[in-house]
Formats: structure tokens, sequence, C-alpha cells
């Protein structure tokens, strides 16, 4: 009997059925991974829920990190790394070759790109194993791999994707600098990431946003992730509110809010003339509710969209998760294995309105 894997593939909204796959053989350009645990973020609630929709059947999750169990010779080489070591998965895929990727953009590699992304690939597609809800995935040679110390414990390890968004968000797009004033917009895991990544690119004053009582205990714990003012844009107008902590106006703003059309409009109002506008949340529809056009062109703002991270900003993360400076370990975590996976993503979602979803959801198969 070939030895298999279990994974939870997600058939329709709100549908996730536990099967079995066989694992595929190792070849000298492929690998395959143990996985420890997965990182849950914004997309992966949204596509259980339907709102991100896909006409196959897929195993969700791209935030992984596990063990090499197998690898052949010429991968071994290819990412510098053996059997037995942990690793975090890069969720695109680069064929290293395109005119994208050798300019660093693999994102937008002509063979891959969100067609093949870990975590969104059809699982009728052999060997299946493309995601990170199961106990073991895939790894072929197109694959980019992070090496992790072992002494980083894995569940922690998974923040290497928020805090990599972080980085590229709030201090390498917008070109954060000494003594800069930055305003986060969201105060998630990556709107933590991003204040943390400011702090460290130098800024002076960071200043973090939320909405009401479900964001009230993480406001309350901001401070602990470089952030000097906390605002409930529930109770305070956030322009005023920073003009009387700092007398002024951000020389940057990141957007990291999901489906607040009225984020947008505040970035705007928050921003300098001159200023830089990071925007990387999606809004979801709707357009952006109080936005003025011509404000862009009086106070000549750059505005950035960005998608998705880049590897230098995961080594990055990496690098400063092992440093230990920040508090992440201390973050309001819950972890959910293949029984009670469903109801954590209910609670990420919203769909359970009782429950206040933590910071940092994470799967992982042996919980």
């Amino acid at each position: 009997m070939n030895p298999t894997a279990e994974a939870l593939v997600l058939t329709g909204p709100n549908t996730l059925e536990r099967r079995t796959f066989d694992l595929p053989d190792v070849t000298a350009d492929t690998a395959r991974l143990r996985i420890e645990a997965c990182g849950l973020c914004g997309t992966d609630h949204e596509q259980y829920s339907g709102h991100i929709a896909a006409p196959f059947s897929f195993i969700p999750g791209h935030e992984i990190v596990g063990i090499i169990d197998e690898i052949g010779d010429t991968a071994a080489g290819r990412w510098n790394v053996g059997a037995g070591d942990r690793v975090a998965v890069e969720v695109f895929r680069s064929c290293r070759q395109c005119e994208p990727c050798a300019r660093g953009e693999y994102r937008r590699c002509v063979r891959n790109g969100l067609a093949t992304m870990f975590g969104f690939v059809d699982a009728q597609i052999a060997p299946g194993l493309w995601g990170g809800y199961a106990t073991h995935l895939h790894l072929p040679s197109d694959a980019m791999l992070l090496p992790i110390p072992d002494s980083l414990d894995p569940v922690l390890a998974t923040v290497f994707n928020p805090l990599g968004a972080g980085i590229r968000w709030g201090a390498t797009i917008p070109e954060t600098k000494s003594g800069d004033v930055v305003v986060v917009l969201g105060p998630g895991i990556r709107g933590l990431c991003a204040a943390v990544a400011a702090k460290e690119a130098g800024a002076s004053f960071v200043a973090l946003t939320g909405l009401g009582p479900r964001d009230r205990d993480r406001l309350d714990i901001a401070h602990r992730f470089g952030v000097d003012l906390a605002i409930d844009v529930a109770v305070d107008d956030p322009t005023a509110a920073l003009k009387r902590a700092t007398g002024g106006l951000a020389d940057v703003v990141v957007d990291v809010t999901a489906k607040a059309p009225a984020a947008f409009a505040q970035a705007v109002a928050l921003a300098r003339p001159g200023g830089t506008i990071v925007v990387a949340g999606t809004r979801g529809g709707g357009g952006a509710p109080g936005f003025e056009p011509d404000h862009l062109v009086y106070k000549e703002l750059r505005i950035m969209g960005s998608l998705g991270v880049d590897f230098h900003a995961y080594r990055a993360a990496i690098d400063l998760l092992v440093a230990g400076r920040w508090p992440f370990a201390d973050l309001s975590r819950r972890v959910a294995g293949f029984g009670d996976l469903s109801a954590l993503l209910d609670t990420l979602s919203g769909a359970d309105r009782d429950a206040i979803p933590p910071l940092h959801g994470v799967f992982s198969p042996s919980a």
C-alpha cells in the first residue's frame, strides 16, 4: 500500500472535506514537505465563506511551515536545504527564466502567477497536495523556500508571512525613513506588523486605527508593537487625533483594512501634502465613500498598490522573528486541527458573531 497524506479539501462555501491522497514520488528536481503549521489570513476565511470562489475543489492554506521529508539531489542544491530541515514556503512560484522573474517580480511569472499559487490550485491536478490544510505538501521545481532555524517554533514561524507583508508595505514600498510619521489603518496582525516595520525603519511616530468594540483589545496592545497612538475611528476622527498628537499629518499611510470602503478616504485625509499612501487591503467592492479625487491633485500624493509580498521581505521577517525584539509570541492565538478548523474560520470571518477572533489563527495537522 502506498503511503498517504490527509488533507482538507474545500468543495464549496463552508464545506471542508477530509480526503486521503497518495504521497507522490520525489524526483531529482522536487521535494515533499511534512507540514507542521499553516497560518491563516483573510484570504483563508474569504475562500471558506465563498467570497473568493473557485470553479474547482482545492486544498487551501498558503502560510506554510514544515520539515523537508524527502528531497531530490537537484532540488537540494537549488534550494540549499536537505531532508530534516525546517522551511517556510513562498506562496508564489517562479520559473526563474521569464522577464518578470528576472526583474524580481515573480508574482507575475508568465508560467505561474496567481494560477499556481499554493493554497488555490485544483486538487484534481496531480498530485493534488497544493495547499497547507494537509499533512504534506508537494514541492515542485519552481517552488521557493526559506530556511527556518530550528530554534524558531513552527507555529510562531508562520508569522513570517504577515510580518513580511508588514515590512514590504510599512517600510520598503513607501521608503519609510528616520523621523517619519506613519499611520497604519487596520489593527489586525498585518497592521501590527506594518507598525513594527515602520519603527524598525526609523519612524518617529506610528499611529494605528481600528473600529469599535471588536478591535478594542487589538488597540489596547498596540503599544507593544511600536504604536504611539491607537485610534478608534468609531469614537475619534483619525485626522484630528493625529494632528493633536503630532501637530501635523502623516508622511506615510498604510491601508491594510479589508472590506472597509471608507478607509481610503481616511488615508487621503491623513496624508500630508507630498505624502505616500500604500494600499494593500482590498475594499471588496462598494467604492470609496467620502473620497474626493481632487485631494490627490492638491496634495500631490503618491498612491501605491501592493499585491502580496516578496522573498526579500520574508527573509527579513524571519530574521526579525529570530531576533525576538517584538512580542509576536504573545499574540492572541488559536491553533486548530482537522476537526475544528471550520469553527476557527467561522470566528475569523465574523460568521460566529459571539466570538472575538484571535490575532493569529493557525492550522496544524497535529492539533
